[in-house]
This record gives structure tokens, sequence and C-alpha cells, in this order.
């Protein structure tokens, strides 16, 4: 790896960062970018240490590494203006690190593992708007070659915005789930074990059906419905990496993902009057503040349902 920057650290330290490295690139194919961050952070923490031991770190300084001086690392790099994921990430990068030393009998990694992560902000959820989620789901917008395959993934993706399925939720169904005309109620098992009753809308049938039509696979009541392109279950990545082509080829956000489809179904339904029990009990959420949270529900929307329904607004 071509280093652009200085390390200030003892030969024997530069070495074994060097080495953990290549480690992640070519033994567990991180991506160059996880890895450019990781060399980032590990930087920052051996120029810190430089000035917290007074001179180049080595291993020995290494060994000896107590919580204390992790929280001032923290503790630095928050003085310099780095938000709670920026924190979290570098202390990632560290404790990688450190595991690497560790394995290697070089150091002792259990005071970074015992090291509470900055707390993250809770970010709320970015919905597509409703053009761009029809778009997203339609079978003419899929950019397999294959016929099947697309209708397969506008089937999936469907029943994410049509009928807030989690996309493991939507993955789970069997080969007779949807096959009738008349199946227009899904019986979904969600987190936690709970089970709920969910509306099919028309269009999510006739997605299904038409997948169905098209599948080369026998699609039998004690299997999977969605099948892999060599006919075994269906992988939730094969998914999300078809959202990303999606995304691109669409000049869509980075937010436009599986699970925001989820979202989208909440939310629109509360902006055309659905309420938020309702859609609670749709969602399979156990809590009604998890899905004011999932919606995007703001004071400004809670006070138009407030004076529309209140008998004394």
């Amino acid at each position: 790896m071509q280093q652009e920057f200085l390390v200030v650290a003892k030969p024997e330290l530069q070495s074994a960062r060097e080495c953990w490295l290549k480690s992640l690139a070519h033994e567990r194919r991180l991506s160059a970018l996880t890895v450019e961050a990781y060399e980032r952070d590990t930087r920052q923490f051996l120029q810190f240490l430089t000035g917290h031991c007074g001179g180049a770190p080595g291993l020995a300084d290494i060994r000896e590494l107590r919580p204390a001086d992790l929280r001032a690392f923290l503790a630095s790099r928050r003085g310099d203006g780095a938000g709670a994921r920026t924190l979290g990430r570098g202390l990632a990068g560290v404790r990688s690190f450190l595991r690497f030393l560790e394995r290697r009998g070089l150091a002792n990694a259990a005071g970074a593992a015992a090291l509470r992560a900055p707390r993250q902000p809770k970010s709320l959820p970015k919905p597509l708007t409703a053009s761009d989620a029809k778009r997203v789901v339609s079978a003419g917008e899929q950019l397999a070659e294959e016929p099947w395959i697309a209708a397969r993934n506008a089937a999936v993706l469907t029943l994410l915005y049509g009928c807030g399925l989690r996309i493991s939720e939507a993955l789970s169904l069997d080969g007779d789930d949807l096959g009738a005309s008349g199946d227009r109620v899904l019986r979904i098992t969600g987190k936690g074990g709970k089970t709920r009753l969910v509306p099919v809308l028309p269009a999510a049938l006739a997605a299904v059906a038409e997948y169905r039509k098209l599948c080369p696979y026998h699609l039998g009541p004690d299997a999977p419905l969605f099948r892999g392109a060599r006919g075994g279950p269906l992988n939730p990545a094969i998914i999300q990496r078809e959202m990303q082509k999606l995304r691109s080829a669409l000049n869509l956000p980075d937010t436009a993902t599986p699970h925001a489809l989820r979202h989208s179904f909440a939310t629109h339904l509360l902006g055309r009057g659905g309420d938020l029990r309702t859609i609670q009990e749709l969602l399979g959420h156990a809590s009604l503040s998890t899905t004011q949270v999932y919606t995007g529900v703001d004071t400004a929307r809670l006070l138009d349902i407030y004076e529309a329904a209140h008998p004394r607004a």
C-alpha cells in the first residue's frame, strides 16, 4: 500500500500496521474505501500517541495502553470537531488494529474492547418520493436481462413498497403464498415472532403473478417463492445490489435502499390520511413511538390531524 502521509511510529509498529492494512485488503477483502478510512483513523491515533507518550510510539507503548488513553484519544478527536459517527468508526479501526496485534502476541486489546463507543445519533429515515417509488417497483425499469429475473425483482420490490414488508419477510414467503386470485391478505411473522395480517394491493398480486408465469422453477408450497438464478432461495444481497443499480440508473440518492421502500410505504400512507395506529399494525411495530420515528411524524403534521379531527378544534 502506498503511503501518502507520514506515520509517526517506531519501525516495528509501522511494519505491523502495514501488515494489518494488507490483511484487510487481501484476506478480509474489505473495500478500498474502508481500508482507506482505517488507515486514516489509525494514523490519527498514532499521531495522538506521539504527543500523549512524548515521542514516536512503539509496540511497548501499545501493550501498555489503558482505557483512559483511548478515552483521551476520543476526547482529542472530539475537540477537533469529529462527530459521534466519525468517533465510532475511528474506535472500530483502532480496535481492529489492536485485535490484529493481539492475535500475534504483540498487544492486549482488552482495554479497547471494554471501551464503549460514542452514542450514535438517531437519524430519521428518508423515504422515496411517490413518483420515485413507483419507478423503482416498475417492471419496465428493472435492469436484469433475464425476463423472469426482472419480474422477480419487480415483485419483491413491489411487496416492500406496496405492503411495507421487510426484505427478510418478503423472501420468507412460500411457493403457495399469493398464488390464488382471491389471496388478498398475507399472514406475516416479523421480529420477535409477532404475527400480523397485511392486505395485498392488486398491483402486488399482479407483479407476483407475472413472476410466477415466467419463473422457470417449480414453486411448490414447501419451498421459497422467490428464487435465485440457480433455483435456490433468493439472497437478500441480490436485491440490495439490484437496488444499487437502480439508484444509479434512475439517478436516485444513496438513501434509496430496499428498506427505504418500507419507510416510503408508511410515510405515504400517513400523508394520504392513514392513522398511526393502523400503520403501526401494518408494519408490525411493537411501539407507536417507533412508528412515529419511522414515518417522520413532526409537530406540524400532528397539529394538522388534531385540527381536522378534534371536535373543539
